[in-house]
């Protein structure tokens, strides 16, 4: 069952209307809604305290429950194992792969570490093996930098990229359209666009490259774990996400999709590493291959990193992806409502359901002076006069008045 654009938006709204929130938790002083998640969870993450941080889509700060359970592997390391301190141990990788497949809804066999994002991306390339076997590749200009220097890159070696150019912030279905035809080999795309949040229509560009021969990849960094997301549904072949963003954790760690019927034939293994196999023996040199997309794993897994990224995405689901997402689109509608009247036109498609809207600012300098006397934490991109503003599950409303405040 395919989960349309439309559909999706409408979800999100009857989730936040049905969330699940006490009358207490969903409002603030003076009669305002939804800042309530993030008086809940302000505790959680200290930095809150320090400064007024909205970019996490730029890099999400760590939480304590986090921090934690990196501790907990940290000084077991250090001290040995005992009260309080433990490794983070094979059954808390299985745990790991069990909870991310859960929130994708995905197979665990079907999930796999790697070390960040574009990792996720350069092993479908390499599996593909796209310059050699000719064809065309199809992106957007809302796709992430290494995307797009990737597949310019390979280009100069033969491939043939086409790039769909935005429209007012937005991808038009028609423009997509377009550019996939029966040589199109993939569609990769960032689900949810760090340049200004606008969220793709899945299903429809996946039924598009499928009808046509393609498969389709995406980074869903921007996604997971700010936004329910499910593979399946969305018809997505292959996808990655790093921790450091929606999943709560830091980087140099990443988890990695690969769709169960695509996993060996379609995608096979370009890289190998002890991870891939069990039963090795050296006499006869020979072993056993381990299911899954474990073979596409190759050295050893930063273990304090993967320690976070459970305890993320068990902190995700403890609050519950719908209120995560009706938390949000409160401040995301204040942001979108507010800014454009002190000159700063919003970049961003109104309704698009994601944590991060972008605004144009005029003179980047003054705007960047203004945040920083005021303690603001955003993404500034001078060269293109493009303000990016993230907020997550600890911001509150009195974030959204003291950015307004410095703007005005």
């Amino acid at each position: 069952m395919l989960v349309d654009r439309r559909r999706f938006l409408l979800t999100t709204a009857a989730l936040a209307a049905g969330s699940g929130l006490s009358a207490a938790s969903a409002s603030t002083p003076g009669g305002r809604t939804g800042g309530a998640l993030g008086a809940g969870a302000r505790a959680d993450f200290p930095v809150a305290d320090s400064m007024t941080y909205l970019n996490s889509a730029g890099q999400h700060p760590l939480g304590l429950p986090m921090l934690r359970a990196m501790e907990r592997h940290l000084h077991s390391v250090t001290y040995g194992q005992g009260e309080g301190r433990a490794y983070f141990s094979r059954q808390d990788q299985r745990a790991l792969k069990e909870v991310f497949g859960e929130l994708i809804h995905a197979a665990p066999d079907e999930v796999a570490f790697v070390q960040s994002t574009s990792d996720g991306e350069n092993i479908v390339v390499a599996g593909l093996d796209l310059p050699r076997r000719g064809g065309n590749v199809v992106v957007d200009d809302l796709h992430f930098t290494t995307s797009l220097y990737m597949y310019k890159t390979l280009e100069a070696r033969g491939l043939e990229l086409r790039v769909v150019k935005h429209r007012d912030g937005r991808i038009p279905l028609e423009a997509m359209e377009r550019a996939i035809d029966g040589d199109t080999r993939l569609v990769s795309m960032a689900l949810v666009s760090n340049i200004n949040g606008y969220m793709h229509d899945v299903p429809a560009i996946s039924a598009l490259a499928h009808q046509r021969g393609a498969y389709l990849y995406a980074d869903f960094i921007q996604a997971v774990g700010a936004l329910p997301v499910d593979v399946e549904a969305m018809g997505i072949d292959f996808a990655a996400a790093s921790t450091y963003k929606w999943l709560m954790a830091e980087r140099g760690f990443g988890l990695f999709y690969v769709r169960r019927d695509l996993q060996g034939d379609v995608l096979p293994t370009t890289r190998w590493g002890h991870r891939q196999v069990t039963g090795f023996d050296r006499n006869k040199l020979t072993w056993e291959q381990i299911p899954g997309a474990a073979r596409y794993e190759t050295g050893n897994i930063s273990e304090p990193l993967a320690a976070a990224a459970l305890a993320g995405i068990r902190y995700i689901a403890k609050l519950g992806v719908e209120n995560i997402v009706s938390h949000a689109q409160h401040l995301v509608g204040r942001l979108q409502d507010e800014l454009p009247r002190l000159g700063y036109g919003s970049l961003t498609p109104s309704n698009t359901g994601t944590p991060i809207v972008a605004f144009h600012t005029g003179d980047p300098e003054d705007t960047r002076r203004r945040l920083h006397e005021n303690n603001i934490r955003v993404t500034v991109v001078a060269p293109e006069q493009r303000m990016r503003v993230s907020v997550s599950v600890f911001n509150t409303d009195e974030d959204v008045d003291r950015l307004v405040a410095a703007l005005s």
